[in-house]
């Protein structure tokens, strides 16, 4: 089989993927749902994976950090314009990086670790995704040199919001963040509307912690 045709392949099984998995799960915004068709999530897995790359199951990536189908539901809730200055916080293998470049100008991602941060390069590189930057360090505290940001997505649980990372926001701004203890998390989506925050809570979800000086056990203040 060549290129071509495990291409196609792979662009039936994502065709799939969002029908059987990602609409019978509620999600409903057509842009996501295009770019969850358009991103080559199989280049995002570890390579010994690829053949499962899009079951209905979190996948390996490496370092104990994985990827599913919440990509999906926490771009749906950060409602990312064409427009959209984002800011991962967690970036692992890229793929959460790469739909958001898929759906807004331009995307800053953070990965504490080197390694993957790397990996992630490589891949948005090869998929064609030149509006991403990735970059290796603690971004718990966000990434106040690019800020202010529209979207802010972290892949990665806090027991609390990190006020930092809040004060990211622009006017209008969107943040998505898996909140809660070690066995469960909801997502937390806080918007800024001019100087106040109104924050809802909606999927439950069960994400890797969020590590570094104000992730989970890093000692310092969390809102």
């Amino acid at each position: 089989m060549d290129g071509d045709d495990l291409e196609d392949g792979a662009l039936r099984l994502r065709r799939a993927m969002v029908l059987d998995q990602l609409v019978r799960r509620g999600i409903r915004d057509p842009r996501v749902l295009e770019a969850m068709t358009t991103v080559p999530r199989h280049r995002f897995v570890n390579p010994a994976l690829v053949g499962q790359a899009y079951d209905d199951r979190p996948l390996a990536i490496g370092y104990g950090q994985t990827i599913s189908y919440m990509v999906a539901r926490a771009t749906e809730l950060a409602a990312p314009r064409e427009t959209d200055r984002a800011l991962e916080v967690g970036a692992g293998s890229g793929y959460q990086a790469a739909v958001l470049g898929a759906l807004c100008g331009q995307v800053f991602a953070i990965e504490i670790v080197p390694a993957l941060a790397a990996q992630a390069r490589r891949a948005l590189a090869e998929t064609g995704y030149t509006n991403v930057i990735v970059e290796s360090f603690d971004g718990s505290g966000g990434w106040p040199e690019h800020a202010p940001y529209d979207v802010i997505i972290v892949s990665a649980g806090a027991p609390r919001i990190p006020t930092l990372l809040v004060s990211e926001l622009s006017d209008g701004g969107r943040l998505v963040i898996p909140v809660g203890g070690p066995e469960e998390q909801e997502l937390a989506v806080v918007r800024r509307e001019g100087d106040h925050y109104v924050t809802s809570y909606d999927t439950r979800c069960r994400y890797v912690d969020l590590q570094g000086r104000f992730g989970v056990g890093g000692g310092q203040p969390i809102a």
